[in-house]
């Protein structure tokens, strides 16, 4: 949580249009299978998380989040696809109501529900080992054979009609205003899926103004894991896990999650993808991961090994003490920050169960 909470509810609420209620999966976090419950998820919802793995706190912007949805949340996402049939209807393109139950299995589902130590070896962190751009492939979605007929002219415009004109081919959009927010003018055409979500969840700009009353919370939550990071617990279970490591084979690695960025930034750098620099603030487009199609096999491969036996080593180090000190040291915090800031915390709670 390096930026402000605000910022990334503005982001998240801004790609919701194109990815969250759609047929799409989105990428999981790499690494997510690490994480566990803790007493802020009681407030926080089923998407909060606060792994050891590294990466800090984790919040789902909308109910459902990664967990299974709720059946109120079922019902809303079921009227999100009858509202997009009906505007692909009028746009003159044939569009299928999926129900969200028949979406509700990923094929990386099973991978993800993998114990660490098995993912770790078949899967590393799921970074370069999962070609997340393929994700949204599904040969039973009637939606993906009605476009595959289309000639190359019509997919385009079936694309623009569906997700709006600046969408790109991964169904990213390019945001308009400032700081990496909606469109101060409204007018942000995120095609029939965007205003499908419109209709049944409200405009993102006042979705996200609803966020900024949470502002406070959300800055002492940050406040909250850097003192988690910095007690002196923690502190020397990373030394340990950092000697582990080393022991290992894998040197230089001083906090828990740069092996996870490394491996990161190693497939940007086969890739050509490039993420925003630090301190630039959102990024004026949110992107869909890269593909690996056009990938060399061989460094891909070769990338791929490294990360495995990597990952496998990290979870080892990190099975070998600073997961029992991490969550010892995270548990007592967030209790002691429950009973300081409940009021706040059942504020949220109340807040989003009402979306």
């Amino acid at each position: 949580m390096k930026t402000s909470r605000t910022a990334s509810a503005l982001a998240i609420l801004a790609v919701l249009a194109v990815a969250g209620c759609g047929n799409d999966k989105a990428p999981v976090a790499s690494g997510d299978q690490n994480s566990d419950k803790s007493p802020l998820a009681a407030y926080m919802g089923d998407g909060f998380t606060s792994s050891s793995g590294g990466g800090g706190f984790k919040v789902a912007i909308r109910a459902g989040g990664a967990q299974q949805p709720s059946e109120e949340e079922l019902a809303k996402q079921r009227k999100v696809e009858d509202a997009t049939a009906a505007c692909m209807k009028t746009a003159g393109f044939d569009y299928v109501a999926v129900p969200p139950e028949q979406n509700a299995k990923s094929k990386f589902t099973d991978a993800f529900n993998l114990p660490p130590d098995k993912f770790a070896e078949q899967y590393g962190y799921g970074i370069s080992t999962i070609d997340w751009s393929k994700a949204g492939d599904d040969d039973t979605n009637p939606n993906t054979k009605i476009r595959a007929a289309l000639s190359p002219s019509a997919q385009k415009a079936y694309d623009k009609a569906l997700n709006g004109p600046n969408a790109n081919g991964s169904g990213a959009v390019v945001i308009q205003g400032s700081g990496g927010g909606p469109s101060n003018t409204g007018q942000q055409d995120l095609g029939c899926r965007g205003k499908a979500v419109e209709q049944v969840y409200g405009k993102g700009e006042d979705r996200a103004a609803d966020f900024k009353k949470f502002d406070s919370l959300f800055k002492d939550i940050q406040a909250l894991q850097k003192r988690i990071e910095t007690d002196q617990r923690v502190v020397d279970a990373t030394s340990a896990w950092s000697d582990c490591l080393a022991d290992a084979g894998h040197t230089g690695f001083k906090k828990v999650d740069d092996p996870r960025t490394q491996v990161q930034q190693k497939l940007d750098a086969l890739t050509g993808n490039k993420p925003p620099a630090k301190g630039s603030g959102p990024a004026k487009t949110i992107t869909g991961p890269p593909s690996f199609d056009k990938v060399d096999s061989a460094k891909l491969s070769e990338l791929r090994k490294f990360e495995i036996d990597l990952a496998v080593a990290d979870q080892k180090c990190k099975a070998n003490g600073y997961d029992d000190a991490y969550k010892k040291v995270q548990y007592d915090a967030e209790k002691e920050f429950v009973d300081q800031h409940k009021a706040e915390l059942e504020a949220y709670r109340d807040e989003m169960a009402n979306r």
